[in-house]
């Protein structure tokens, strides 16, 4: 027998503590190709949070009864499937269980000597290939450009404006915390940070950090923070769009500006995109962010939580920004 922790109902804006419930569920005998798992570390992300509405999205709904899944580094413990010996580490999609049988196929083995297991759904996961492709592929980046990176604290964030810097960009990113602001400052090394929280004129603070006008914008929180930005953009702008945090827990659709007309003046592209887009080359961007990350031009830090039974205090957290970089959940 394990424990694991099911989606019991669908949230109402912000989820709470009574939309998870712990079960205890029999452990199945292995197949042929299948592993046991013991859990490393887990991930939360924004994303979870759309997969918990019963709607249409790029990825299918959690289902009521049923585990939260996502990403995840584990231990194998059995193996009937070759190239996962026991004792060996993996990454992949797994469900909210503290042990688990699962059919090998879909998951990555990964080297605990390369780097810590965490990176591995971190720096060197989602995350780190979402800032990597996001820019490469939609961003364009030039040297001397100026990027607004909103969410810029978070998991993509402090990623994606290092990888900005590393490309000779003038960097300014948004978050909405006095210590979040300082790291991003004096850790990283970004041009300007605002706190969006303090700040009572965002329009006139991002045209004041960004004089030349902004080339590109790394959206990942969506609503007001999106509309000022927007506002100071320059003739063929590229827009990113990563995430919507803002607007996951919306109860209704909030109206704001409406861009078209903008964007049409401005010649600029606007492009939303999920980092699964790119999985044929995810080997690329691993590679090339493992040896910027060896060489120590990018900096990695992340939010643990201890314990299994904090999952969804963890999830939660994550909508009220009480992470810096990462937030996982160590097992």
């Amino acid at each position: 027998m394990t424990n694991q922790i099911v989606l019991k109902s669908r949230p109402i804006g912000l989820p709470t503590s009574a939309n998870f419930e712990i079960r205890e569920v029999n452990v199945p005998e292995l197949a042929n190709g299948q592993v046991r798992l013991l859990p490393h570390t887990l991930s939360v992300d924004p994303y979870m949070r759309g997969r918990m509405n019963d709607g249409p999205s790029y990825v299918p709904p959690f289902q009521l009864g049923e585990p939260i899944m996502g990403g995840g580094v584990a231990l194998v413990t059995e193996s009937k499937a070759p190239g996962y010996p026991v004792g060996s580490y993996v990454m992949g999609f797994l469900p909210w269980q503290q042990e688990i049988v699962i059919d090998a196929k879909g998951l990555n083995s990964v080297d605990p000597a390369m780097a810590p297991l965490s990176y591995f759904i971190g720096i060197l996961g989602m995350p780190g290939l979402t800032a990597y492709f996001g820019l490469k592929e939609i961003g364009k980046l030039q040297p001397g450009e100026t990027i607004v990176i909103s969410g810029a604290a978070g998991a993509v964030g402090i990623v994606a404006g290092q990888l900005a810097k590393i490309q000779g960009c003038r960097v300014i990113g948004i978050t909405g915390d006095e210590k979040k602001k300082q790291y991003l400052l004096e850790e990283l090394h970004f041009d300007g940070v605002i706190n969006y929280k303090t700040t009572p004129n965002l329009d006139l603070e991002i045209a004041t950090l960004a004089p030349s006008g902004v080339d590109v914008y790394f959206d990942n929180v969506g609503g007001e923070i999106s509309d000022a930005v927007l506002s100071q953009i320059n003739k063929n702008a590229r827009i990113i769009i990563c995430g919507q945090i803002s607007l996951y827990n919306a109860t209704t659709q909030p109206m704001g500006p409406r861009i078209q007309s903008l964007l049409l003046k401005k010649s600029a592209l606007m492009q939303g995109f999920i980092v699964s887009n790119y999985a044929s080359r995810f080997n690329e961007g691993l590679t090339e962010l493992s040896k910027l990350l060896a060489v120590g031009h990018l900096k990695y830090t992340q939010t643990t939580v201890h314990g299994f039974e904090r999952l969804p205090e963890a999830l939660i957290a994550l909508f009220e920004g009480k992470n810096l970089g990462k937030l996982i959940v160590e097992l």
